[in-house]
């Protein structure tokens, strides 16, 4: 059982996706995160067995390996690619209440910034972490955030930046949150955003790396 476990985290952490996947070479023609995933599911591995000694383990092995610069943006988003065909196998087990998230996290790029790979990179790894993840995208005004905050009750939310003509938007964005919803927690992150500024705006965290955001959310569950 914990064989199979074993195989499918180094899949995800690899970023094999499936059987036919020619990433990475020298794991060609081997089972992928979709085949094992189904084959875990068929011997009866509980679905949150699945889900926590697998998909979670080799996402939080992705982002320590990605903060320590051992791997980088491509290795990640393969990795994210794989997590995410296994996690469609376990989707039914949402559903039947059999599986449950840790909370909601909504996270979008902050008004008038169109880069989307740090936040796609955060999101995707506090996903694979357990959480419910919506991504609002990129160029999210501050009406956005605001209803999508009231449609997620108790939800934490992330704002990321990369360029700093955008982080007065991200900084306005802040206040109207805290100013509305001022028990929602506040992550910003993004290449010009520092913890000083942070501290400055009122939100509640800042991490230079991905896997930061996971960390902080898992603490306050």
């Amino acid at each position: 059982m914990n064989d199979i476990l074993d195989k499918l985290t180094l899949c995800i952490e690899r970023g094999k996706v499936d059987t036919n996947a020619t990433f990475p070479s020298d794991m060609i023609g081997d089972p992928g995160a979709d085949e094992l995933t189904r084959q875990a599911i068929t011997q009866n591995i509980p679905a949150e067995e699945i889900l926590n000694k697998a998909l979670f383990k080799a996402m939080k092995r992705v982002g320590i390996r990605f903060r320590d610069n051992e791997i980088f943006v491509p290795e990640v988003l393969m990795a994210a690619k794989a997590m995410s065909t296994a996690m469609k196998h376990l989707i039914p087990f949402f559903d039947q209440g059999l599986i449950s998230k840790k909370g909601t996290f909504i996270i979008g790029t902050a008004a008038g910034d169109m880069h989307d790979i740090g936040k796609s990179l955060v999101a995707m790894i506090v996903e694979g972490g357990g959480w419910n993840t919506i991504d609002l995208g990129i160029n999210v005004s501050t009406q956005k955030f605001l209803a999508a905050i009231e449609e997620n009750p108790g939800c934490s939310v992330g704002i990321s930046a990369l360029l700093t003509t955008t982080m007065v938007n991200m900084e306005n964005t802040v206040k109207e949150i805290k100013e509305n919803y001022p028990g929602i927690n506040v992550l910003v992150g993004g290449a010009p955003v520092t913890q000083s500024f942070c501290d400055d705006i009122g939100a509640d965290f800042y991490s230079p790396e991905p896997h930061g955001a996971l960390d902080f959310l898992n603490e306050q569950t």
